[in-house]
């Protein structure tokens, strides 16, 4: 079984993959001060409320954007588990061209996401990923990653809002009756919300007219369920497709690595 590791800013995505069949998966919230140790326990934890044995785990892949926690997931992965990960990063077989000026600034999981968009949906194509930053990526009809547009998320947003007013109070995020809001809060949940859906839609729409003209475009992260309904550019919600894209990363190595090792036989 392949143990896939998407570590983000906010949450962390985990999967178990028996071949290309995603037997289980969970979220937990990120903490920068947990352990290794602290973690295996989580993991193994989720693994026996899901039936599945740790033994089972003969492979992992991580694509992390926070690496003080790359490090700690690698060592779980060696101590808990005995097997080296596969991390996402430089020298990584992707099988996409990273047609990035700096192709090391671009995220572990932008790439999984460009990746496992065009594998499922073919090109061009635009994931928006709504997570602690907002990701808009961008492929060409040839499989390229292009790059693309990067804004501040929404939670992020509600938090710049909260600190720097003074009555402004933290809402729940949440949809109004009415763009109209009649109470502070529900000013703050329509601006909000119906300003993010104007940004997407804005920021997809410019994206197809440089990609010369209509493009798949899916939705993933953890905020995408709030958003994707108003929108008017989805094709799609694909809420695993970061740990779909590391998935197909991991094996597209794996038969590499094989067929390495065939040759020099």
């Amino acid at each position: 079984m392949l143990l896939a590791l998407n570590v983000n800013n906010t949450q962390i995505k985990i999967g178990g993959y028996v071949g290309s069949d995603l037997k289980a998966h969970w979220r937990i919230a990120t903490d920068l001060d947990k352990t290794d140790d602290e973690y295996a326990m989580i993991v193994h934890a989720l693994l026996k409320y899901a039936r599945l044995e740790v033994a089972q785990i003969d492979a992992a892949a991580i694509s992390s954007v926070v690496p003080p926690l790359t490090e700690v997931f690698e060592r779980l992965c060696q101590r808990y588990f005995g097997v080296t990960p596969l991390v996402v990063g430089p020298g990584v077989r992707t099988g996409m061209r990273i047609l990035y000026e700096n192709p090391k600034e671009v995220g572990a999981d932008r790439i999984c996401n460009a990746i496992a968009v065009y594998q499922k949906y073919g090109g061009p194509a635009i994931v928006a990923d709504f997570g602690t930053a907002t990701t808009f990526t961008a492929v060409s009809a040839e499989g390229d990653f292009l790059g693309g547009a990067i804004a501040p998320g929404i939670g992020i947003s509600v938090d710049a809002l909260v600190e720097h007013t003074a009555q402004l109070p933290r809402v729940e995020l949440g949809k109004p009756k009415a763009v109209i809001g009649r109470s502070t809060v529900t000013a703050m949940q329509a601006g909000i919300l119906y300003g993010f859906v104007g940004q997407v839609d804005e920021i997809v729409r410019r994206m197809r007219a440089e990609l010369g003209g209509h493009a798949t475009t899916i939705a993933t992260g953890g905020w995408a369920e709030l958003i994707v309904d108003e929108c008017r550019c989805f094709d799609d919600l694909d809420p695993l497709l970061t740990l779909e894209g590391l998935r197909i990363i991991h094996e597209r190595n794996r038969v590499a690595t094989d067929a390495a090792r065939t040759a020099s036989l």
